[in-house]
């Protein structure tokens, strides 16, 4: 399970790209794919679409299973919202699983290349926080929202806002500003680290009212947070 980073080549491990070359097969979402192309030589490439997880996991394992190479790609890190927790849940049922040696190769999260891009923002204790309900019931994404705003977590927001869920981020919105000051500093990160990057600063009543979709990252400071010289910080308390 191989973490390709944000997109940019340049932000691709040493041992990513190690295992994309030696790989005999390469499976993935196919967005994710597009990514890592100019990498490709005579790998075999088995891409599909969204929703399809479940099935690569048991396409990978199968071509594990046939003495293949294989390579299961996600877009930033494999164990943060990535296939490394699909596969290894497949593997646990599978009665041949000791014939496959396996290996999660971490790559930069959305949150890090994100957090690079505006500053400093993730110096102190945080929390990610998926708005996506396909898989997590929104009672539950509403309750860590609530407990992560109180205990004054910093807050990466993944998948924030879709063409089917459109209003889940004024939810979210309306359940942090609970807990937080409307100033609160925010920072709305698109394309983090690839193609088209572009970042806003603002603060958690107006964040909203920016371009925000699935390529999008949303960091929202703590009660320390701050910018300065156009940059997102949250200090961690060293008497500088």
């Amino acid at each position: 399970m191989v973490g390709l980073g944000p997109g940019d080549p340049k932000y691709l491990t040493i041992r990513a790209q190690e295992v994309i070359e030696e790989a005999d097969v390469i499976v993935g979402y196919k967005t994710y794919m597009d990514l890592i192309k100019p990498l490709l030589k005579q790998q075999v490439i088995e891409e599909s679409g969204m929703r399809k997880e479940i099935q690569r996991g048991k396409r990978a394992i199968e071509l594990a299973l046939s003495g293949k190479k294989v390579a299961v790609i996600s877009s930033g890190d494999p164990g943060i919202y990535g296939m490394a927790g699909v596969i290894l849940g497949l593997l646990e049922q599978d009665v041949e699983k000791e014939r496959i040696e396996v290996e999660v190769v971490p790559g930069v999260s959305a949150a890090n290349a994100a957090a690079a891009v505006v500053g400093a923002p993730l110096m102190h204790d945080n929390a990610y926080i998926s708005l996506s309900n396909l898989l997590t019931p929104w009672s539950v994404i509403e309750k860590r929202l609530d407990l992560a705003s109180a205990g004054d977590f910093v807050i990466t927001l993944y998948n924030p806002k879709s063409k089917g869920r459109p209003d889940l981020i004024n939810k979210a919105q309306e359940i942090i500003l609970k807990h937080r000051n409307p100033e609160t500093p925010v920072a709305v990160v698109r394309n983090a680290r690839r193609e088209g990057e572009s970042f806003v600063l603002t603060t958690l009543k107006d964040f909203t009212q920016e371009e925000i979709d699935m390529f999008t990252v949303v960091i929202i400071g703590n009660s320390q947070s701050y910018i300065a010289d156009g940059r997102l910080i949250t200090p961690r308390g060293y008497n500088i």
